[in-house]
């Protein structure tokens, strides 16, 4: 007899295997040295190339000299180390690019800032620039009008002087109508000149003039003119002329002069006053226009004693004239240049004069709106100024607000990711009980909230991996100590060939076979079924071996056998057990099988053949199951429980087994039933029993399909025969 376990092919359980996660001790990838980055990139191969190549061509200027080859040399490796230069700065700037934007707050930062604050600098920039522009206009155009003005008032007063000078014949009536003008004008004006000058001739000889020439006035700013020269149409002139000054700080002189003749036909004569641009002028401007000029410089000289405006400059001192009007609002001032035409008296060519004033923007916008009526003390300009000054305010409150939600905003947004990165990292290191700190109740709150139910399921599902591998071990020590409990090792009968199978549902299951030694020529064989299934029905099936084997000694009867089994077990199982079992004795001198059944499935018993086809019984004696706990039970087993005796002879088949095998079921719930059973073992009786041990099974597994097994399946097969006995248990 030999025994051959089966168990490991037909285990109906799974096993799942332990959650893998990243190591975190492992070590990180080192970087790439600076001598692997060399040879194993082609930029650094091609800067080692270039290098070689400079080493190179320095070589051979230094034994060879100069020449075409070694300087192509050199020029190809200064070349190629621009373009490894180039290169490097770019994958350097891309590094950098990365390592500074890879943290969302600086990417969402970054994208404030230039979708947010820099369009509003910018527009801020525009509207500063293009008021700017228009008080430089402005300011150009009040200091040219100033300028004009005081032109106009030397043309005028050249024009009076030139009336009354046409009644003077004599020097002293020329002499009286000029001093009379220059002491008029002398209060508004102290450098002020006046001059009877003959007009010339295209040959620049002068014209005989009726009135003779007369002089008022210094003449310190230039010399006084010998003629007008004849550029100057008899419509006059009035403008700005520069003359050299042979002052260190002063290269040059400003001078308004304005000349006109007189209403002849013909003139010969004309009248020139000069008003020299002093500190006196200058104050006059400013009062009119609340401009301060600074410096005069040359840009296109007009005349060949004035060159470029680092050689001759107009430069201003502060005196007690420009001290007496300073600006009403000097923190609004600021520097601008205007540009302004002068003329060359000579040769009457005009050059530009590039001016530096000093503009107020406040004391330009109140000369602009004093032109305004007032309603109660106000313009309209002010009117439109106060709107303008609270719309930028406005502007600048808005943006500041914009600008500080913008940030806290990103900082919410990002300080949620970066707790969610966090996070992440220490669920990857395997630490599943971080939690995330919910501190708003929008969506990155919710996401917050679910990462930390999220985290919390998994800790709970590696409990119950770990508490399942930890039960799936219990049981499958279970397993291999309720394998133990089948029988094992060699068993030799002669005349009795056995085989034997039990495939559990579980890890361990309920039901129980054993063939106990009763003498060499009688075998207890018992086969027996717990209800339920699991590590109870495997409790109280070791209970049962324990029985049988001490029982099977003292009675031979099966039915006395029962009846002490269920004596014990009911006071020892639970209310809500019980147990079925088949007990039988082989007789193999008296050539005789006793059995009773105690609740169990029928046995099924193949004859010999004698001549005839073989035909299958269905044995089934009374019985009742084991272990109920109800008044009066033990006496109604006792009675209910019937012993049979059946004949047997070489060539008899006995088939023992539990419902798991007749009540196997396929996906569409039919039963495999005992009559299918039954036909098996008439139409594969002649087989010897591992043999058709096996059609039985394969017969069951077929028709179950893919339905899933349901409840433990044991078989016990019983051969008699005269060869040498063999016992197949599984």
């Amino acid at each position: 007899m030999s025994l051959v376990p089966r168990g490991e092919t037909r285990e109906a359980s799974s096993r799942e295997g332990p959650l893998l996660l990243p190591d975190p001790s492992a070590p990180p990838a080192r970087p790439r040295s600076f001598g692997a980055a060399l040879v194993g990139t082609w930029p650094g191969r091609l800067f080692l190339g270039c290098v070689l190549l400079a080493l190179g061509a320095i070589v051979a200027r230094l034994a060879w000299g100069a020449g075409p080859v070694v300087d192509a040399l050199g020029q190809w490796a200064i070349r190629g180390l621009v373009v490894v230069g180039v290169i490097g700065l770019w994958r350097l700037f891309g590094a950098t690019r990365r390592r500074l934007l890879w943290r969302v707050r600086r990417r969402l930062t970054l994208s404030y800032v230039l979708i947010g604050v820099v369009p509003a600098l910018l527009l801020v920039a525009f509207f500063l620039f293009a008021g700017l522009m228009t008080f430089f206009h402005v300011s150009a155009y009040l200091f040219k009008r100033g300028i004009d003005d005081i032109v106009e008032e030397a043309g005028t007063m050249a024009d009076t002087a030139a009336i009354e000078l046409r009644r003077a014949k004599t020097q002293e009536a020329v002499d009286a109508v000029l001093e009379r003008k220059h002491e008029n004008a002398l209060g508004r004006y102290l450098g002020i000149s006046l001059a009877v000058v003959p007009r010339a001739t295209q040959d620049g000889s002068p014209l005989v003039s009726p009135v003779p020439r007369g002089v008022a006035g210094l003449w310190e700013h230039a010399s006084l003119p010998d003629t007008v020269p004849a550029w100057v149409s008899v419509g006059g002139f009035g403008g700005m002329l520069v003359f050299p000054s042979g002052d260190a700080r002063n290269g040059m002189t400003l001078v308004i002069r304005a000349v006109r003749f007189p209403d002849e036909r013909n003139p010969t004569w004309a009248v020139v006053i000069d008003l020299p641009v002093d500190e006196r002028v200058l104050a006059q401007l400013r009062e009119a226009t609340g401009i301060e000029l600074r410096s005069v410089g040359v840009v296109a000289p007009g005349q060949t004693g004035l060159h470029r405006q680092a050689e001759r400059s107009f430069q201003l001192g502060t005196t007690d004239a420009t001290a007496a009007t300073p600006a009403s609002h000097p923190w609004s001032s600021f520097n601008s240049v205007s540009l302004f035409d002068f003329s060359d008296w000579e040769t009457g060519r005009t050059g530009t004069l590039a001016m530096s004033v000093r503009v107020s923007v406040f004391d330009i916008y109140e000369r602009i709106s004093a032109a305004q009526s007032r309603i109660g003390g106000l313009s309209l300009g002010d009117l439109f100024m106060a709107a303008l000054v609270a719309i930028a305010i406005l502007f600048l409150i808005i943006e500041a607000i914009a600008f500080f939600m913008g940030f806290a905003l990103a900082r919410t947004i990002t300080g949620s990711v970066h707790q969610l990165f966090e996070g992440t990292e220490r669920v990857r290191r395997g630490d599943f009980t971080h939690r995330i700190e919910i501190n708003t109740r929008d969506q990155l709150g919710d996401l917050a909230a679910s990462f930390n139910q999220m985290t919390a399921s998994i800790e709970s599902l590696l409990r119950q991996a770990e508490e399942k591998r930890r039960l799936e071990e219990e049981l499958r020590i279970a397993r291999e100590i309720q394998m133990s409990l089948l029988p094992r090792g060699p068993l030799e009968m002669r005349g009795l060939s056995m085989t034997a199978v039990c495939i559990p549902a579980r890890e361990v299951g309920g039901d129980y076979y054993d063939f106990v030694t009763l003498g060499d020529q009688r075998l207890g064989v018992l086969i027996a079924d717990v209800s339920g299934k699991g590590t109870s029905a495997a409790l109280y099936m070791a209970e049962l071996k324990g029985l049988i084997l001490a029982l099977s000694t003292i009675y031979q009867s099966p039915k006395q056998l029962l009846i002490e089994v269920n004596r014990i077990i009911s006071d020892n199982i639970d209310s809500r057990s019980f147990i079925t079992m088949t007990y039988g004795v082989i007789d193999l001198e008296a050539r005789t099988f006793t059995y009773a059944r105690a609740g169990h499935t029928p046995l099924i018993y193949l004859p010999a053949a004698d001549g005839h086809p073989r035909r299958s019984e269905v044995l089934i004696p009374s019985g009742l199951v084991l272990g109920l706990r109800i008044d009066g039970i033990a006496e109604k087993f006792e009675q209910l429980l019937e012993e049979c005796t059946l004949t047997i002879a070489n060539g008899d088949v006995l088939v023992l087994f539990t419902d798991g095998i007749s009540e196997a079921m396929n996906p569409a719930m039919d039963l495999f039933g005992e009559g299918r059973l039954q036909q098996l073992v008439e139409d594969h009786g002649h087989l010897p029993a591992d043999q058709l041990r096996e059609r039985i099974l394969r017969e069951v597994e077929s028709f179950a399909g893919t339905a899933d097994q349901h409840d433990d399946m044991t078989m016990i097969l019983l051969k008699i025969e005269d060869s040498a006995p063999t016992v197949d248990v599984h």
